[in-house]
C-alpha cells in the first residue's frame, strides 16, 4: 500500500509540475505559486472537515514547518521551470527531495530490508540519469540553483508530513497549505516579486491545488504504512511523469541517459514493492 501511494503521489507531484511550469511561463512564477497553495488550503480544509482528527500541538507544529517547505519549494521550482527546461529544473529538485528524508530516516533508526536498500540506490541512480541535460544556454544555468532550493523545500515537506501522528487526520495538512501561501506571500513581497494575478489566465493556477493536495495526501498516508526512507524515494520519482509530458506535449528531447533513467525507476519500484 505504500508503495503504491508513494507512486500515486509522484504522479500528481509530475502533472502539478508540468502544469505549473507552462503557467509560470505566461506569468510570475510567485503568482502561479501563491493561487496554487490557496487553492489547495481550501482543498486541503474541505477535505479536512470530513476525517477524524485527534491532532495535537506537535502535529500541527509539524504541519506549520511542512508548509514553509512546500511553500519555498514549490517557489522556486515554479521560478527554475519558467526559466529552463522542465527537463533540467524537476530532476534536480528530485533529488534534494530524496535525500533529506532518507538521511533522516536512517538517522532515527529506519532499517529497510536489502532489497529495499537497493531499490532505493536504484532510484537514487534513476534520478540523477534522468538530471542529465546538457543545456549550453547559460540563461537555463538559474534553474539548477533553484532545482536545488526546491529540492530541499520538498525534504523538509516529506520529513515534517512523517512525523505527524496516525491520528492527525488532514487538519495539519490544512495548516500546512496555510503557512505556505503565507511563507510565498511574505518571501514574494520581501522580494518584490510580482504576486498579484493581472490577467484572467493566471487565474489557472488554482487547477494547481487539488492536484497538489492530492499529492500530499497520498504521501502523508504512504508514510503510515511505510518507513519514511522508502515512501519518500518513491515519491521523489515524479520528474518522470514530468519529464515525459515535456516529451510528449512540448517535443523536449529525452536522451539516451534520461531514458536509461526512466528504465531503472522502473526497477527500482519493482525492487522496493517486492521487499
Amino acid at each position: 500500500m505504500a508503495v503504491l501511494l508513494s507512486l500515486v503521489s509522484a504522479l500528481a507531484y509530475g502533472i502539478s509540475d508540468f502544469l505549473g511550469g507552462i503557467f509560470a511561463k505566461r506569468t510570475s512564477p510567485w503568482t502561479v505559486a501563491l493561487l496554487g497553495q490557496i487553492s489547495a488550503t481550501v482543498c486541503a480544509g474541505i477535505a479536512a472537515a470530513f476525517v477524524a482528527s485527534a491532532a495535537t500541538r506537535t502535529d500541527y507544529l509539524w504541519g506549520a514547518i511542512a508548509g514553509l517547505g512546500s511553500g519555498l519549494g514549490a517557489a522556486f521550482l515554479y521560478r527554475g521551470l519558467a526559466n529552463a527546461k522542465m527537463s533540467i529544473v524537476a530532476p534536480i529538485s528530485a533529488v534534494g527531495s530524496a535525500l533529506l528524508p532518507v538521511g533522516y530516516g536512517l538517522a532515527t533508526g529506519e532499517r529497510p530490508s536489502i532489497m529495499v536498500i537497493v531499490g532505493i540506490a536504484l532510484a537514487f541512480v534513476a534520478i540523477t540519469l534522468i538530471s542529465l541535460v546538457r543545456d549550453p544556454d547559460p540563461a537555463h544555468r538559474g534553474g539548477v540553483i533553484d532545482g536545488v532550493l526546491a529540492g530541499a523545500g520538498f525534504g523538509v515537506l516529506f520529513i515534517a508530513l512523517g512525523q505527524v501522528s496516525d491520528a492527525a487526520g488532514l487538519r495539519p495538512l490544512a495548516l500546512m497549505y496555510l503557512c505556505s501561501t503565507v511563507a510565498v506571500a511574505v518571501v514574494a513581497t520581501f522580494g518584490g516579486q510580482q504576486l498579484l494575478p493581472r490577467s484572467r489566465p493566471d487565474w489557472r493556477a488554482i487547477w494547481l491545488g487539488p492536484i497538489g493536495t492530492a499529492a500530499v495526501v497520498a504521501f502523508y498516508y504512504a508514510t503510515k504504512h511505510g518507513l519514511l526512507s522508502v515512501t519518500s524515494v518513491i515519491a521523489a520519482l515524479y520528474p518522470a511523469s514530468t519529464v515525459l509530458l515535456a516529451a510528449v506535449l512540448l517535443h523536449e528531447r529525452v536522451t539516451r541517459w534520461q531514458g536509461l533513467g526512466l528504465a531503472l525507476a522502473a526497477i527500482a519500484v519493482s525492487l522496493v514493492a517486492a521487499g
